[in-house]
């Protein structure tokens, strides 16, 4: 096993079992779901309910494709542009650090460069990726993981984020 190999399953092991257990959090049982649901209104996003079932299961559909390395420059897009989102309609105006008041927009911004550095890496030998000889590491990755990202959190932000005016 190279180091880069090690590298990659450690990566994707920590990267994608956290962010499942995000998702299950999100959705472990009626009344999580629809208080962040409750949440993402608060916030100004459109269709709460469904906005809080989409994002429960992109982070667990994500991390769930990070963790056994299957089109995993596909599924850091998809984590991404979930971290994306956070940060403009929730974090950024809390400064950097997590510990600030309102959360900071660092955790986010942490689990994207890890995302795409993995992305980057390739999810490496002991992957579905590599049994299946597809996304292997270097720029084509990269470049795609990057582009799809910041398109779906444009589009995301675009087609349903409606912030409401502070007095």
């Amino acid at each position: 096993m190279s180091t880069v190999d090690l590298a990659a399953l450690l990566l994707r092991f920590a990267l994608g079992g956290m962010i499942i257990l995000h998702g299950f959090n999100k959705m472990k049982n009626k009344s999580s779901l629809k208080g962040t649901g409750q949440w993402f209104a608060s916030i100004g996003m459109r269709y709460p309910r469904q906005q809080a079932l989409v994002a429960a299961l992109t982070e667990t559909l994500s991390g769930l494709f990070i963790l056994i390395g299957l089109f995993t420059p596909l599924a850091c897009a998809a984590l991404i542009s979930t971290m994306i989102v956070a940060i403009v309609v929730s974090h950024r105006s809390s400064g950097f650090f997590i510990f600030n008041e309102g959360q900071g927009w660092e955790y986010c911004a942490f689990i994207s460069v890890t995302a795409l550095s993995l992305a980057t890496i390739g999810s490496g030998k002991y992957s579905l990726d590599n049994t299946f000889e597809v996304f292997k590491d270097g720029w084509l990755p990269f470049t795609l993981c990057a582009l799809l990202a910041v398109t779906g959190a444009a589009l995301h932000l675009a087609l349903f984020y409606r912030p409401t005016s502070k007095p």
